[in-house]
């Protein structure tokens, strides 16, 4: 979907600021969501899932939030839409009965079937979904090369919403940074996005 989480190229944002010897959490309750995202994605919704709350987030209210507010947000949506707690358990902080099983079953991963390899020129597709993506708005219709082939991995814009089990190459496709944001950006620099094969065409126009 095309909403505020996808900010790579937008203006109006200032720079980006890098705080000197960050530590891994701030606080201490962000080291304790994460811990809860690590016991829970895989049993009762997937990274998929997960992704596609934060993006669902109120423009305001992202903007507004830090990093580990989004999980916290995300995490409270789906444990309860998931019916692991209830609304009133949430508020409350309390169980009010015994914890569910998992509910997620994990298909064996298929063959590897890859239609490009590395070296290719390729050409990500203008797609603007109205569910969850990969394929970021800056990146769209653009011209890159295919450096690596992974998979094959489930592909998210289904995979988001419990949808039919498609599983497809994943490529690591270099852009350059001038492809992807015109001759104002620096002649040396290069991004590598992680793409699902039906992102991409071949350069020479085939569907």
């Amino acid at each position: 979907m095309n909403g505020i989480h996808d900010m790579g190229g937008m203006d109006g944002f200032g720079p980006v600021v890098v705080e000197k010897d960050e530590p891994v959490f701030h606080h201490r309750w962000e080291g304790s969501v994460r811990a809860i995202m690590r016991q829970t994605v895989g049993r009762f919704y997937n990274l998929d899932e997960f992704r596609n709350v934060v993006e669902r987030m109120p423009p305001e209210e992202y903007l507004r939030a830090s990093y580990y507010e989004r999980w916290l947000h995300a995490l409270e949506t789906l444990m309860v839409q998931r019916g692991v707690i209830t609304l009133e358990e949430l508020r409350s902080g309390r169980a009010n009965g015994p914890s569910i099983a998992a509910n997620i079953k994990h298909e064996p991963r298929p063959e590897l079937i890859a239609r490009f390899s590395s070296g290719d020129n390729v050409v990500t597709r203008n797609l603007n979904p109205t569910g969850h993506t990969r394929l970021p708005r800056y990146a769209r219709g653009k011209r890159g090369v295919v450096r690596t082939v992974n998979g094959p991995f489930l592909l998210p814009d289904s995979n988001a919403h419990r949808g039919a089990k498609v599983w497809e190459a994943c490529y690591a496709v270099e852009f350059t940074a001038r492809e992807l944001w015109g001759d104002r950006a620096s002649s040396i620099d290069r991004v590598c996005v992680d793409l699902w094969e039906s992102y991409l065409r071949s350069e020479e126009g085939e569907s």
